[in-house]
């Protein structure tokens, strides 16, 4: 006390007496025994109103009245008065104490003295407490906090509506100021709404679940009640949808502690999205709402089983708008790997000024993104030792959710090794799998995997224009510069590259006629240069009239050579660098090559504004304008789906962004369940961390295949539906509607063509552009994973080669039984099969086939598993691919459609014949040998003019340089479908496969069955109906050929010397009079050009007649 006697001022000593300068004190020595910033003390002075109060605020620094005043204000008080008294020396250090006496003016007494909810000290003590957490940190101050006065809240509780408030902020249109005004109007309502928070999640709350059903409904009925009594239309839906956030809340970490016994800094919220109409589309399955004093977060999820990255946000008001807008590329983009997309932002709200101090800035972002993953990671749940753990404190509306992971994004490239720390520090089960491409992980840039999956678009691209990238020159543009990973890798990715302009944030590099070796060269010395930009390229290497440019320069020479390599009008002798920039995007070279960040080309129908990149509004330009031949989509985003769409009508090669390079995140998820494998080896101790992590890297390679082959698969697709996009127009509009109502495609968000634009295309006998076609093949794959987990074919044990086969060799070898084993075996089951029947039998297969068919999706998928293995798919794909850049795309596609056709008649053979219930393997087994062995068969099977139709499908093939046995087979294909029938019909009969399959083909020469399924095939299939009745009238006529052969077989002799083809006009002749009438209608329908369905629908009755009548007989 003696080192105080000096240290109070004169004003204090006048102004209280020496009993309160001892409470002062002990006060003030309660603030040193803390870690608090500030001890507050409301007290009432003498002479002071029922609706005054006075505060005493202790601190060990100066407090500034201009950030002490909104605090008070936002407390919903008037200040009247301060008075600030300095205790000089009077700390340890010899340094001063402070206190600081305020008088507070309220509205009404009963802030004070507690109203019905609790007595004057509790209110007084609330009060404090509150003034204590904004003071410290732990609550921000809005005028939310007004709450804690006038609906008897504590700070914590008003923490829930900030929360909730935040989140609607985020979601809908009225300004936060406007989203607190309605609470703050409306204590009452506030208060409920606490109630019902803590009604639905206080784990400490009596009773189970029945009990809590009950109280939730209780404090439902009074918040309803409540809220009808709302005067203000604008209140009542604020205060509506903040009650639907809370009964679409199905987790929060509100109730957790802390180690240290406290409550954590942060409240997060799981959600399910789908359960409020207040959102926009699309609404992901899952959503994650992270709130606290430094940082906001939201990272929606699209299933169970989702992954995608984590964005250091720089938008406050709408991150999460962004986030939604990128969600759904990453759908489309994951529709190639195991889990679906997902995607997250976060907003650091405490940053300092990076001018000032970077590092400062960027530890305060590493922070605010620990707390955004901790948030996530409070309300997941856990495995452990292969059961579910949920966290701990946490009441859950939904079921088990143990899959969560997460991946880098803008911002966060270098974070991966934080979220895993944080992920152990929680003793999360995916461990350093959490987060993809930490430093255990794989290197997306050494492996260069982003830029080689979308350089397969490219290939494939040029491919089709007769021009192979890998051994013949070519021009490009680029956006980016050989620092970055897309871009620079790209650039390497061939020494025939001849790059003649480029540009980053920096520079513009110009070389309008380069050596194709020397700049090779220079360019890989660039990327192997640390933190390189164009501005160290060396530029005595540059072509005449070249340069490289800095784009803050006011303005830029163009020499004659880059006026003719851009396409410049001749008068252009200088361009501002935005001019330049233009110029560069629409250049008429071979390839626009985008590694950067940003979108630089839309359509011509939309404005900037809606782009939403406003840094590069000046230089960007539309599809139309493009004069490249191919456009290669390293980098995100970086032409809008419309401006693909005008691009590509106007001959531009493009696919999208998540098509081309989707090789990333393929490769993140092959990380993630390759780790989970090895998990338990690690944990048992029969593999070391060290063990484990030179396994990973000695499998870079064969992952980077595995994925690599993804993207090759996906533009083989692509180009194939290219090629029949006129004749399938009908087919994809069907295709788009099923999609809609079985897959989650919103048409209009996509971009797809409306019924005026279908009208407009088929007028023109246009079909869907490659940008479309790739959307289109995301949902048909998400469709159909969505479909297929749920049925019971992920666990036959005739697709556990697939789940074997996505995994290494090397790790196939050492962890086969965790393999078999892994958490995630169904969905990658799902995933391997899905993307089989999509990319080799075609967007539509599936769809057709239950529009056909009536199956379901679970039985298509048996009967195209059986068809693929048994007409050995694997094998015929891989002879076509050997002929890249040997013989022309068109050519290939002609033999992929070729199968494809065989896939889709195959496939409903099974369907309607063969149960395969019992079994894919048996099924597979009873028809692989014998079929295998009559395909090569078939050239002398065949009988006449069927056997001249198939010298000329050879003589075509070799005529277009196939190989022999490829073209052989190629000609043998939709004949060989004719083998199911065959074999069925042997075993039925228990007669040799040989002798049936000859006279199967002499019954089918005999009646000229092939003019008819010929014909068949030239139907219209415009709608449902048309394609059901063709798909009949084809299946009726193999029947009849069934028929006519059991007959044949059964009734003639099959004697060593005996032909096929007379056995079957033996029996024509004994039949003479009844083939009369047949004959006739089937020599006037054959020589029709086109016969419709109803000449055909009287050949095939006749043909029906005549089967009976041979069996009668």
């Amino acid at each position: 006390m003696a080192r105080y006697a000096d240290a109070f001022p004169e004003a204090y000593k006048e102004d209280f007496d020496g009993e309160a300068a001892y409470l002062d004190l002990q006060r003030m020595g309660e603030l040193h025994g803390s870690e608090a910033s500030a001890r507050p003390h409301v007290y009432r002075g003498e002479g002071d109103a029922a609706t005054e109060r006075r505060l005493k605020v202790y601190r060990s620094d100066p407090m500034s009245l201009t950030h002490v005043l909104p605090v008070f204000a936002d407390l919903g008080l008037e200040v009247t008065v301060q008075r600030p008294y300095e205790l000089d020396g009077s700390d340890d250090d010899g340094s001063s104490d402070y206190i600081y006496d305020f008088g507070l003016r309220a509205r009404e007494e009963s802030v004070w003295t507690g109203g019905e909810h609790r007595t004057e000290e509790e209110a007084a003590r609330a009060f404090e407490d509150a003034f204590t957490a904004i003071w410290g940190g732990a609550s921000e101050s809005d005028t939310l906090n007004s709450l804690v006065l006038t609906a008897g809240l504590d700070w914590r509780r008003v923490v829930i509506l900030r929360t909730l408030v935040r989140y609607l902020r985020q979601v809908g249109t009225f300004s936060l100021n406007y989203l607190e005004e309605a609470l703050v109007a409306n204590p009452g309502i506030a208060r409920l709404l606490i109630d019902l928070f803590a009604a639905r999640f206080d784990p400490d709350a009596e009773g189970g679940e029945q009990e809590r059903e009950q109280r939730t409904a209780d404090v439902s009925d009074d918040l309803y009640r409540a809220l009808d009594e709302v005067a203000s239309l604008d209140q009542d839906r604020i205060l509506r949808s903040l009650a639907d956030v809370v009964r679409a809340t199905l987790r929060t970490n509100f109730y957790q502690r802390g180690e240290d016994g406290e409550p954590k800094a942060w409240v997060s919220l799981k959600l399910l999205p789908r359960e409020l109409e207040l959102l926009p589309e699309p609404r992901p399955a899952f959503e994650i709402w992270v709130y606290a004093p430094r940082v906001e977060g939201s990272h929606l999820r699209f299933g169970p089983v989702a992954r995608g990255g984590l964005r250091w946000s720089d938008r406050r008001e709408d991150f999460r708008t962004e986030v939604l807008g990128l969600v759904k590329a990453q759908m489309v983009k994951n529709a190639v790997i195991v889990p679906t997309g997902s995607k997250g932002a976060f907003f650091p709200k405490q940053l300092p000024d990076p001018a000032a101090d970077r590092e400062a800035w960027m530890e305060e972002g590493r922070a605010a993104y620990r707390t955004f993953i901790s948030g996530m990671l409070d309300i997941t749940d856990n495995r452990r030792g292969g059961e579910v753990q949920p966290p701990d404190r946490v009441v859950r509306h939904d079921g088990d959710d143990p899959y969560l992971v997460v991946a880098a994004d803008k911002g966060t490239a270098t974070f991966s090794d934080i979220a895993n720390g944080v992920a152990r520090d929680y003793g999360f089960w995916l461990d350093d799998a959490f987060a993809s491409g930490g430093s255990a992980g794989y290197d997306h840039k050494g492996m260069g995997i982003t830029a080689r999956g979308a350089w397969e678009s490219v290939k494939r691209h040029f491919r089709e224009l007769g021009l192979d990238t890998q051994s013949e020159e070519f021009t490009v543009v680029g956006i980016g510069d050989m620092s970055g990973d897309v871009f620079g890798n790209g650039m390497l990715l061939s020494e025939h590259i001849l790059l003649v302009a480029a540009f980053d944030h920096r520079h513009i590099f110009l070389d309008p006629d380069p050596d194709a070796a020397t700049s090779f060269a220079e360019r890989r010395r660039l990327f192997e240069l640390p933190r390189s930009s164009w501005e160290d390229y060396d530029t005595s290497l540059i072509s005449e009239g070249g340069g490289v440019y800095p784009r803050s320069q006011k303005s830029l020479p163009v020499s004659g050579q880059v006026r003719a390599r851009l396409g410049l009008p001749d008068e252009v002798t200088s361009m501002t660098p935005h001019e330049m920039l233009r110029a560069i995007l629409s250049a008429p070279v071979d390839l626009l090559w985008n590694g950067g960040i940003g979108t630089y080309v839309k359509a011509s129908t939309e404005t900037d504004a809606q782009i939403g990149d406003r840094a590069n509004d000046p230089i960007r330009v539309d599809g139309q304008d493009l004069r490249v031949r191919v456009v290669g989509e390293g980098g995100n985003l970086g032409l809008s789906q419309r401006g693909r769409i005008e691009a590509a009508e106007h001959g531009v090669h493009v696919n999208t962004d998540a098509i081309d390079n989707s090789a990333g995140v393929d490769t993140s998820d092959h990380e993630v369940n390759i780790k989970i494998a090895l998990t338990p080896l690690v944990q048992d101790g029969t593999m070391s961390m060290a063990e484990r992590d030179e396994l990973l890297a000695s499998m870079t390679e064969e992952v980077a295949d595995k994925v690599l082959r993804h993207n090759y698969d996906q533009n083989v697709l692509i180009g194939n539906g290219r090629h029949q996009r006129e004749v399938m127009v009908t087919v994809h509009q069907r295709l788009i509607r099923y999609l809609s109502e079985h897959a989650g495609l919103d048409p209009e968000l996509e971009f797809l063509p409306d019924d005026a634009e279908w009208e407009r295309r088929e007028s023109e006998g246009l079909g869907l552009t490659s940008p479309e076609f790739s959307v289109l093949v995301a949902y048909a794959k998400l469709g159909l994973k969505d479909a297929l987990i749920e049925t019971e074919l992920p666990d036959d044990p005739a697709l556990a080669e697939s789940l074997l086969t996505y995994f290494p060799e090397p790790l196939r070898e050492v962890a086969a039984e965790q393999i078999t084993e892994h958490p995630l075996r169904r969905q990658i089951v799902v995933n391997e099969i899905a993307n089989a029947m999509v990319n080799r039998g075609g967007v539509s297969f599936a769809f057709r086939a239950v529009e056909e068919t009536g199956a379901t999706v679970a039985q298509i998928t048996r009967a195209f598993h059986v068809v693929r293995s048994v007409f050995g798919l694997a094998d015929f794909t891989a002879a076509v691919e050997r002929l890249d850049n040997t013989v022309p795309t068109d050519v290939q596609t002609e033999l992929y459609l070729e199968f494809r056709r065989l896939l889709d008649r195959a496939t409903r053979w099974f369907l309607n014949n063969r149960s395969l219930s019992t079994g894919m393997d048996a099924e597979i087994e009873r028809f692989t040998e014998p079929v295998r062995r009559l395909v090569p068969a078939l050239p002398e099977l065949l009988q006449g003019s069927e056997r001249e139709r198939w010298q000329e499908r050879a003589e075509w093939a070799r005529a277009n340089d196939i190989p022999d046995d490829l073209a052989a087979v190629f000609a043998s294909l939709l004949d060989s479908y004719s083998l199911l029938d065959v074999v069925e019909l042997a075993q039925d009969m228990g007669r040799d496969v040989d002798e049936v399959a000859q006279v199967y083909f002499g019954v089918s020469e005999a009646f000229r069955i092939d003019d008819l399924l010929t014909h068949v095939s030239h139907l219209p299939r415009e709608d449902r109906w048309s394609s059901l009745a063709r798909g009949a009238l084809r299946d009726d006529l193999y029947g009849v050929m069934r028929g006519l052969t059991r007959t044949v077989v059964e009734r003639t002799d099959s004697g060593e010397s005996a032909e096929a083809l007379e056995r079957v006009r033996e029996w024509m002749a004994e039949n003479r009079e009844a083939l009369v009438r047949t004959s006739q209608v089937l020599r006037t329908v054959s020589a029709m050009d086109q016969p419709d369905l109803a000449p055909l629908s009287v050949a095939l009755r006749t043909l029906r007649g005549l089967v009976r009548q041979g069996s009668a007989d």
